[in-house]
C-alpha cells in the first residue's frame, strides 16, 4: 500500500512539474520576435502614412516581405 501511494504521489508530481512551466522560446529568441514584429508594424505604419498623404499609388498590398 505504501508503494502504491508513493507511486501515485510520484506520478502526480511528474504531471505537475512538466507542462507550461518551460518557456517555448529563449530570451534572445523572444526579443528577436518582438523586434521583428515591431519592425513590420513600423513599415506598415509608414505605408499607411504615405497612403494617407497620397504619396503613392492606392493599393491594399504592402511592398514589404511579411512572413
Amino acid at each position: 500500500m505504501k508503494s502504491l501511494a508513493m507511486l501515485t504521489l510520484l506520478a502526480g508530481a511528474m504531471c505537475v512539474a512538466s507542462g507550461c512551466e518551460t518557456p517555448g522560446y529563449t530570451a534572445g529568441e523572444d526579443a528577436r520576435n518582438i523586434q521583428r514584429n515591431m519592425n513590420y508594424d513600423l513599415r506598415e505604419t509608414t505605408d499607411d502614412w504615405n497612403f494617407l498623404w497620397l504619396q503613392e499609388k492606392p493599393s491594399r498590398l504592402t511592398a514589404w516581405n511579411v512572413k
